[in-house]
């Protein structure tokens, strides 16, 4: 009954092999099953994952923590769910402008509701500063925070400041060999000299970039040259 729909040109052979395990599967139901259809939509694609610029980014911070080792680590603004697996290593110090009545539920973890461009902590507190994909958007409203178009400025001389001597910022954000973009309020694409001055007083100890095309890292040259279209920077710089 089955056998003509191999050959028709609308079905590829992941489609056919759903519909044949499907009628299996309705005319002999594993034991303590019932048997519900859905859209195929899972292909059969044996390709390696694509490497995202979330993970792009998460593997820079984890190995730039694993080379330097740092005692004391302030957050902010990271992804939560990258801060949820470093507290099973760290004790972390995690910034967060939304107020909150709610502690934090992780262990290892201490929460400052604060604004990133007026932390509320003394000056050389921490080993390691860590923000990842939350520079760009300082200062634009996308989360709460209070218009300030400087934001950005203050929040990396707040985060220089409580930085112990030695100490390490790491970061990630946008970057473009394009003019420079605001796209309001979601967030900034900066260039290479913009992240430079940002870093100043800093030394450079390692730097990385990820490009959408092919989904790769790639060389600072290769960095997206496309008006509005950006790739990521990722850095550490040591003060």
């Amino acid at each position: 009954m089955m056998t003509g729909l191999k050959d028709n040109c609308y079905w590829d052979e992941h489609r056919y092999n759903y519909y044949v395990r499907l009628r299996e599967l309705l005319l002999n139901p594993p034991d303590g099953f019932k048997v519900h259809a859905t859209r195929a939509t899972v292909m059969n694609d044996t390709s390696p994952e694509s490497l995202t610029y979330e993970k792009a980014e998460c593997i820079f911070a984890s190995n730039m923590l694993a080379r330097l080792k740092p005692d004391s680590i302030l957050d902010v603004g990271s992804y939560r769910t990258f801060l949820m697996g470093l507290t099973a290593h760290y004790k972390i110090t995690s910034l967060d402008v939304r107020p909150t009545e709610e502690k934090s539920k992780l262990d290892n973890e201490t929460l400052v509701i604060s604004d990133a461009k007026d932390l509320k902590i003394e000056s050389d507190s921490f080993d390691a500063v860590l923000s990842l994909c939350s520079l760009e958007h300082f200062g634009l409203g996308r989360y709460g925070d209070e218009f300030d178009l400087d934001a950005d400025k203050k929040a990396m001389d707040e985060m220089k400041r409580v930085l112990k001597p030695g100490g390490h910022l790491i970061f990630t954000t946008t970057i473009t060999q394009a003019h420079p973009v605001i796209y309001f309020n979601a967030h900034r694409i900066y260039n290479y000299k913009m992240l430079s001055d940002f870093c100043n007083g800093l030394t450079m100890v390692d730097e990385a970039f990820y490009r959408f095309i092919g989904n790769d890292m790639c060389k600072k040259e290769e960095i997206e040259n496309r008006d509005g279209e950006f790739s990521v920077y990722c850095g550490c710089w040591q003060k």
